[in-house]
């Protein structure tokens, strides 16, 4: 009956936030929507129909207020070790517990991006 479509940031800067998620994890813009007040840019990873909306209010001038940030968004990586090589040199690694084998990436406008091996971690943590 349902099916996951798409996740919402909103974003204080969209051009910084373009280059970061290019940057950080591949994400391409797939649809734009520009009106008067606000962009809506939503980009995909060229492998899964799942996209991140990244909304921009263009009169918006102060960050947004992100709370306790006890949510997060997770991406799996095929090769661990070059996206952490690359996230660490980006200087964008926030946390990290090398116990569970995973490492969160901040974003420009401060959300949380978690980075997990791709294969047997979600078995293995979700029972």
């Amino acid at each position: 009956m349902f099916a996951f479509n798409h996740f919402n940031f909103n974003v204080k800067d969209l051009d910084k936030s373009l280059e970061f998620y290019d940057k950080a994890l591949g994400l391409k813009p797939v649809k734009v929507t520009d009106n008067e007040d606000f962009t809506l840019t939503f980009l995909g990873d060229g492998k899964t129909g799942f996209r991140l909306e990244l909304t921009y209010l263009k009169d918006r001038t102060e960050a947004y207020d992100l709370g306790e940030v006890e949510y997060h968004l997770a991406f799996t990586a095929d090769d661990m070790k070059a996206a952490h090589d690359l996230h660490e040199e980006m200087g964008c690694i926030c946390f990290e517990n090398p116990d569970m084998g995973i490492y969160f990436i901040e974003d420009p406008d401060g959300y949380w991006i978690e980075i997990v091996p791709d294969g047997e971690y979600m078995a293995e943590h979700t029972k």
